[in-house]
């Protein structure tokens, strides 16, 4: 009866917490490891069920347990924490992913293959270029309005506000300096993200995937690749309503007694995810109205909520077409979804 049959296994950089129990559910190994005693363990060990909390080192601590042929589950650290007792530490943390991972009703993250994530790192990278990139606009902007000289508003309008300072006899020549030290800092950020949105359409274009879901109306290269990347095992989900829950676009449900309350949504899900969808379902809304093609689905709706809430609205519709195409393998077409199109309903 002291034979493992679960593991679940607190992780960190250096320090590994593991719980392990036996078949009449009795913990048996109550161990704190090192990272080598941890590998050393698990090379020995018979193989068993192993669960990790999921986080941005998990992967590769799934892939290599993986390789001693131990069955890794990898469980979202929100559905983990109800097994939690009490006290938050190590020790804890680890019997209850242990104790989680028996739960015949729980979800499991799927475990990323290296050429996943080194993809992910692409679209990482360019999140945090333009992050940098519209810092630096901002502070160009609140030095030039020191110096008297009023910035239009927009990323394309920098580089003439640099010119015009460089050819502002009012400007200090110190400041003027500096200001083009920030014009050479500005310029390279706009290559390098040049260079990395080459990558992500080169990657998107050789995904068959992604390019069926590049042809949803308001999904482009970004979009699409982030879908991929972000879901890869879409028949995890039972319905779209499902996939568009996980990505954060469906209402909180606050329901009581019968009584239907329907809050916010929810942002669960991944936010780039999100804010892409959301994006995208903006340009989709500002083209509808500029041009007057609007669908009747989308018309109505905009008739009776706000542009931004409609904007969740359409997301959460482009979320569950994609969906769709992912499973099916099927390409998208104006009539299976009408909603996103200028075309009626």
């Amino acid at each position: 009866m002291d034979k493992i049959i679960r593991i679940g296994m607190d992780t960190s950089k250096h320090v590994f917490q593991l719980h392990g129990v036996n078949a009449g559910e009795k913990p048996v190994l109550r161990k704190k490891m090192r990272r080598k005693e941890m590998i050393d363990f698990f090379t020995t060990c018979p193989p068993t069920l192993v669960a990790i909390e999921a986080c941005g080192g998990s992967h590769h601590w799934a892939r290599l347990l993986a390789s001693f042929w131990h069955e890794v589950k990898m469980i979202a650290p929100q559905l983990a924490k109800p097994y939690v007792k009490r006290n938050k530490n190590d020790a804890a943390d680890a019997q209850g992913l242990c104790e989680a991972m028996s739960r015949p009703t729980m979800r499991f993250v799927p475990v990323k293959t290296v050429d996943e994530q080194a993809a992910l790192m692409l679209i990482s990278v360019r999140t945090r270029l333009i992050a940098n990139r519209t810092q630096l606009a901002n502070a160009i902007r609140g030095y030039a309005n020191e110096f008297g000289v009023s910035p239009a508003k927009g990323l394309a309008h920098i580089p003439l506000l640099l010119e015009r300072i460089q050819a502002d006899g009012t400007v200090p020549e110190l400041a003027q300096e500096l200001f083009m030290s920030q014009a050479e800092e500005y310029a390279e950020l706009e290559r390098k993200i040049a260079d990395v949105e080459t990558k992500v359409k080169a990657w998107q274009r050789n995904n068959e995937r992604s390019m069926r879901l590049s042809t949803i109306p308001g999904i482009g290269p970004i979009g699409s690749a982030l879908l991929i990347m972000k879901t890869p095992a879409p028949e995890l989900f039972q319905s779209g309503r499902q996939f568009a829950a996980w990505i954060g676009l469906t209402p909180k449900d606050h329901s009581t007694g019968g009584k239907l309350r329907l809050g916010g949504i929810t942002r669960a899900g991944d936010e780039a995810l999100r804010a892409v969808l959301v994006a995208g379902a903006t340009a989709v809304i500002h083209y509808a109205r500029r041009s007057g093609k609007a669908s009747r689905w989308l018309a109505e709706l905009l008739q009776r909520k706000p542009p931004k809430l409609a904007a969740v609205a359409l997301a959460n519709k482009m979320a569950r077409i994609a969906w769709k195409l992912m499973i099916s393998g099927e390409t998208y077409s104006a009539q299976s979804g009408p909603a996103l199109t200028g075309r009626a309903a």
